[in-house]
Formats: structure tokens, sequence, C-alpha cells
């Protein structure tokens, strides 16, 4: 075998075998943790399908699907999407094959009501088939004081869309675009008040199912105000150590 031939399959085996070792990941973490990122790398180097609520909602509503019309109703009266509806949703798609080596669940569950439900509907239908073990749950702890820096920093070019942060990315010129030269604005969204509720709310919301995950011994920690890197390196060591135990 020629070396460079040898060193490709060398790569291809060292990837099957990172493949070979995730079972299912849940990602916790407060808005402006990095989730997102985190995600994505995650799901590029296990080679498997980041699933978040958000996104199969509007891929139900979009395709037209019986899920998709009976949530769409509800959105089209301002209602909230009911929690067995969302979780119908979600085990849809994890039915779908390309989670037969695993999946990244973002955003879900939210609650212990909803993490119970997942377990039960692992158990019924994916333990000893698809998966040999719970989901690895990652927690990506973030400062209160950082995470209002990050949110609280954004700003966004109304032009182009490019974001910013005022202290951590800032523009070349201080509220200008460096693309186009567009003032910057902040959002709604972005105000010190409305990102204060927003991260109350979700410890009110996500403490529970943290104990819920800790009391199973299947919650690893991971420090989010380390370089993203470093970051990315926690969540793998977490990943690959929850799914040897």
């Amino acid at each position: 075998m020629k070396p460079l031939e040898q060193s490709i399959d060398m790569r291809s085996a060292a990837a099957a075998r990172v493949k070979a070792k995730v079972s299912p990941v849940i990602l916790l973490g407060a808005p402006g943790a990095g989730k997102g990122t985190q995600a994505k790398l995650v799901m590029q180097r296990y080679g498997i399908p980041q699933i978040s609520t958000g996104d199969i909602l509007r891929d139900n509503v979009a395709r037209g699907t019986d899920l998709g019309k009976k949530a769409k109703a509800f959105m089209d009266r301002g209602e909230l999407v009911p929690d067995q509806l969302v979780c119908d949703m979600v085990a849809d798609r994890l039915r779908q094959a390309d989670c037969d080596q695993g999946f990244i669940l973002d955003g879900f569950p939210r609650t212990v009501a909803q993490a119970e439900w997942l377990d039960q509907l692992l158990k019924d239908e994916f333990f000893g088939k698809r998966y040999a073990a719970p989901p690895v749950v990652v927690n990506i702890q973030v400062g209160y004081n950082q995470l209002l820096r990050r949110l609280t920093g954004r700003r966004t070019c109304p032009t182009c869309g490019r974001i910013y942060n005022v202290y951590s990315q800032p523009p070349r010129v201080a509220d200008t675009c460096d693309v186009d030269g567009s003032k910057l604005v902040t959002r709604k969204d972005d105000s010190e008040e409305v990102i204060a509720e927003r991260l109350k709310a979700y410890e009110r919301q996500t403490l529970p199912l943290i104990d819920y995950y800790r009391r199973q011994g299947r919650l690893r920690e991971v420090e989010g105000d380390q370089a993203p890197d470093q970051v990315t390196a926690e969540a793998f060591r977490a990943i690959e150590h929850g799914n040897s135990l």
C-alpha cells in the first residue's frame, strides 16, 4: 500500500473509532453559553446530526406534515405549541436513519417532564438496538456576568447582518460595520433588562433538569469561560468519558 493511501486509511479508521464511541448527547447551557458553536463541532467530529426543537418545528411546518399543521394552528393563534406535540416531533426525528449512530440534542429537553419522556422513549425503542447507554449530558457553564457581557455586547449590521461584540469581537471603527460602513444597532432582545429576565427564566427552568441528570450520574460539566477550542476539547473528553461508563 502506498504511504498516502495508508495515511488516508488510518485517518478513516480513526474517524470510524471516534464515531463508534458515541451514543446520544444532550447539550445544556444558558443563552450565550456557546451551545450552538459547540454542537456543530460535536456534529462534525462524531458524524451525528444536531437536532433542535426550533429546527424540527420549522421543518414540519414548512413541509406541511400532520404534526406541522397541528403546530401551525397553535402558532397562528399566538399560542405556544403544546409540550406533547413538540415531543411527538422529537420522536419522529429521532426515528430517522441518520440518528442510527447517535445524535446531539440542543435545546431539548428543557424540563424534567421532557427528560423523563425522552428517557422512556429511548428505553422503549432504542436501547439494545441502536444505543447501548443513556445519553451523555454536557452542561456548558458560564458565569452570569460573562453571559451578560456576551449578550449585551452584541451589535448587528442592519444591512449585511454581520454580528459583532463590543467586548470580544469589536468592529475596526466603533459602531460601524467593517463590511459596508453601516451604523451598527442593538436589538431589543439584547437589552440588559430583557437578557437578565431570560437568564433568570433559564435558571428557574433548567436547575431541576441539571439536578435530575446529576442524580443519575450522567451530567458532565464543562467550563465555558475558557477559549472556544478549550471548551471544545473538554466537551469531547466529557462525551467520550461518558460513553465509556
